[in-house]
């Protein structure tokens, strides 16, 4: 089990900076070589901790597996409430949402390809129950945003639903795909499926 983060707030921004670290190494490795074929060991040497470091910050492969889950979801979530419940017209507030969402596929893209992955192995996990409930209530932000849409007659679906799964497919399979110095950034990626989604 990992050790308690430390109380006091200089030590405790430092010991949370050394563990999204920590993860953000992981998932790099879990995505290159498979969650089952990683050795702790193996993240000993990427990480550069010894193995009593790395138990300090993550407590067991499994816990780190969950770790990198809700290190993906959880900081999208807290950008996206603000957005998904503003005042701006229901397009833009879409556009807005689609651009922060994809930045965020962009900077946890070993995250999402470990997720798409490996979630088979903690999904009947109690700690599972959260990374679903983060899943849901983003989901449920935007279709908020699209139902809004569709009763001021901004948006159209001929079935909301399946345009809400459609959009969620597109952009966690980005991660499959996108390269940082590739021919189109996040947010023009964003933009594209913002205007596939609207013109449709």
């Amino acid at each position: 089990m990992a050790s308690q983060p430390p109380t006091r707030p200089a030590l405790r921004e430092r010991y949370e900076r050394r563990r999204q670290e920590v993860l953000a190494t992981a998932a790099r490795v879990f995505a290159e070589r498979g969650y089952q074929a990683t050795s702790m060991a193996d993240l000993t040497e990427a990480t550069g901790l010894t193995a009593g470091g790395l138990y300090h910050y993550i407590g067991s492969k499994e816990q780190l597996l969950f770790g990198i889950c809700d290190d993906l979801m959880a900081p999208l979530l807290e950008q996206a409430r603000p957005i998904a419940g503003g005042d701006g017209p229901p397009q833009e507030r879409l556009r807005a949402l689609l651009r922060t969402w994809l930045r965020h596929v962009a900077a946890h893209r070993d995250h999402l390809l470990v997720f798409a992955q490996e979630r088979h192995v903690i999904e009947r996990e109690p700690q599972w129950r959260a990374v679903r409930r983060q899943r849901r209530e983003f989901e449920a932000l935007l279709d908020d945003v699209l139902a809004e849409g569709e009763r001021t007659g901004a948006m159209r679906f001929a079935d909301r639903r399946l345009a809400l799964l459609a959009l969620l497919g597109m952009v966690n399979h980005t991660a499959q795909w996108f390269r940082p110095r590739g021919r189109l950034s996040a947010e023009q990626i964003a933009d594209g499926y913002c205007d596939l989604l609207l013109r449709g």
